[in-house]
This record gives C-alpha cells, sequence and structure tokens, in this order.
C-alpha cells in the first residue's frame, strides 16, 4: 500500500504545490494526486490551476505515480482530448500516470453553457466517454483510426499519433453501488472518497460482482482512496482550518448542482464544528490520524492519497512522515 500526497490546487499556486510534492516524496509520501477543477469551492481557497500542466511539471520534480484525481471528460472536454492529454503524459513519464474519471460537477462544468443535467444522465455520459478513450488507446496502440456515434458524443476517424507502450489504466471515482458496479464492468481500477467502512465494503463488493461480470480478476484491480484531514498543532487550529479552507467537508449534502464558489461560501456559513463528526478527522494527535487511517488501510487499498485542509502543508508533511507513515501496517 502506498500513502500519497493529494495536491489541492484549490488551494496552492502551482509553484508551491510542486515544492510540497518534492517535500512529501522526500518525507516518505509515494505518488501525486491533483483534481481538474477549474474553481475552487469557496473564494477562500483561492486557486484553481490547470492539472495537465502541474501533472507535466509533477512529473520532472517527483519520482512517484501521477493522476487526476479525478477529471470529468462529459462537457469541458471532449473525450478525445482527455485521452490525448493522457497519453501523452504516460508517453513522457512511462509507468506512472493513471487517468481517475468522475462524472464532473457543475461548479466546474457549467462554465461552457450547456444544460446541467440529472445524475443518471452525468453517469451514462461518463461511462460513454470511457468508451470512446478505451478505443482511442486500443485503436492507435494497433495503428488504426477509431470513430463513435453514441448518445452523447461523435467522434470521426481519428488516431492519437503519440502513444505510450502500454496505455494508462482508467479508474472510475464512485460513491455510489450501480456506479460501483458499471466501473468493476469497465475501468481497471476504483477511486474513492473517505467514508463509512459498510458503505465502502459496499462499493467494494458492487465492483468485485461487475468485474467478475465482465470476466476479470477483482483482486488485480486497484481500488485508490482519497482522505480529506485536518491536522494542526492544536485542536483549535486543525478546526478552525477546516472551518475556514474547507467548510464543503461539512456539508452533509451533494454539491454536484452548485454552481459558484460564492454561493458555496455562502453556505459555508451554516456549517458548524460538530458538521465535521464523521467526515473529517480534525486532531492534533497524530496517533487519532494514524488509527482513522489504519482502518481504511485494512480495508485493503492499494494507495491512499491524503490531502491536509489547512495551509500549513509543510508543518503537516513533516509530522506525518515521522509520526504516521511508518507506522501505517499495509
Amino acid at each position: 500500500m502506498r500513502i500519497g500526497y493529494a495536491a489541492a490546487l484549490e488551494q496552492f499556486h502551482p509553484t508551491e504545490i510542486l515544492e510540497y510534492a518534492a517535500f512529501a516524496e522526500a518525507n516518505g509520501f509515494s505518488g501525486v494526486m491533483a483534481a481538474d477543477h477549474f474553481q475552487p469551492w469557496v473564494p477562500a481557497q483561492g486557486q484553481s490551476s490547470f492539472v495537465w500542466n502541474v501533472l507535466s511539471a509533477l512529473g520532472m520534480a517527483t519520482r512517484g505515480d501521477l493522476g487526476p484525481g479525478v477529471t470529468a471528460p462529459t462537457f469541458r472536454w471532449h473525450p478525445a482530448m482527455v485521452a490525448q492529454a493522457s497519453a501523452t503524459l504516460e508517453a513522457m513519464f512511462p509507468g506512472r500516470h493513471w487517468l481517475g474519471i468522475g462524472s464532473g460537477e457543475a461548479l466546474n462544468e457549467h462554465i461552457v453553457g450547456q444544460y446541467w443535467p440529472e445524475a443518471p444522465e452525468r453517469i451514462n455520459r461518463m461511462f460513454e466517454a470511457i468508451e470512446i478513450i478505451t478505443k482511442l488507446f486500443t485503436g492507435s496502440l494497433a495503428g488504426k483510426d477509431v470513430k463513435h456515434i453514441g448518445s452523447y458524443y461523435k467522434l470521426e476517424s481519428t488516431r492519437l499519433w503519440t502513444m505510450p507502450a502500454t496505455p494508462p489504466p482508467i479508474y472510475v471515482a464512485t460513491g455510489g453501488p450501480v456506479t460501483a458496479r458499471r466501473a468493476g464492468v469497465h475501468a481497471d481500477g476504483l477511486i474513492t472518497v473517505g467514508a463509512p467502512l459498510e458503505k465502502i465494503d459496499g462499493l467494494f463488493a458492487r465492483f468485485d460482482a461487475g468485474a467478475r461480470e465482465a470476466g476479470k480478476d477483482p483482486s488485480t484491480m486497484p481500488r485508490l482512496l482519497q482522505v480529506h484531514l485536518s491536522w494542526a498543532p492544536t485542536d483549535s487550529e486543525a478546526l478552525a482550518n477546516a472551518l475556514d479552507q474547507w467548510p464543503n467537508g461539512g456539508m452533509k449534502f451533494p454539491k454536484a448542482d452548485i454552481r459558484s464558489p460564492f454561493e458555496l461560501a455562502q453556505m459555508a456559513r451554516l456549517v458548524r464544528p460538530e458538521d465535521f463528526e464523521g467526515r473529517l478527522v480534525i486532531s492534533a494527535d497524530p496517533d487519532v490520524h494514524r488509527a482513522a487511517l489504519q482502518k481504511y488501510a485494512d480495508l485493503g487499498f492499494d494507495a491512499i492519497y491524503l490531502h491536509n485542509v489547512g495551509r500549513n502543508q509543510r508543518e503537516w508533511i513533516e509530522v506525518f512522515g515521522r509520526e504516521v507513515l511508518p507506522k501505517l501496517v499495509a
């Protein structure tokens, strides 16, 4: 099991991200996950750089795995563009890149002015996008053009002219049982976020069933987890960081339909410390965080990417590299 660094492009300038990721690697973290956002969740976070540029630079600054966890080839991006970006990154850094795919949020996708549909259509779009990306990877490696006419996308005859020797694996971000099963059928692995253990067990079961349905061995398919947490030298600082920088973590409702960071900031005024209970570990005690992470490790994740929601990244990386990572048991 690897413990990676979840680079918050919503919070930090890209040059800071490069420094933090390299520092994390020097302190025992392995690999970097970075989400494809066009806007931050709330204005206080203050940034939102272009994930593919940052991942390319991270490939030069670090040695571990690299993944957009996640990107949405559904509205802002035609799937062919995501396929090209992903193939190029893997060609530059062979064996290090994985492609994380999600169904998107209005916060990022509404900017192109298209109709924002209900969740079932967003999920269907995502899986059709995966079909196109897979076609392009497979056809291009074989030296053949491919095309596609589907419910949501068209692709005229083309191929990817820059391809790695092996295409990057495709992992699907899922938080629900239906998507988990379909991910098992159509993807190479699964990404999810910190949640109650019984919920994750249920996702694993559905994912495994889908994989077996497609004739695959689920035990060979990676499972990735992103965990948001808040550590600081005191409990009060850790709580203040969460309330200021990650109030979205205390919002107990779906946020996929919210369009503006300023709307979320208004909702954030209603977030209270107790709203983080069961959703975000907030503590100055590294052992409290270690115990919470060990429970996830025991579920059998292949990699866990940690995001400390405060701006105290260097201090947190040093403490976790010294007191948490060495004590986790795979």
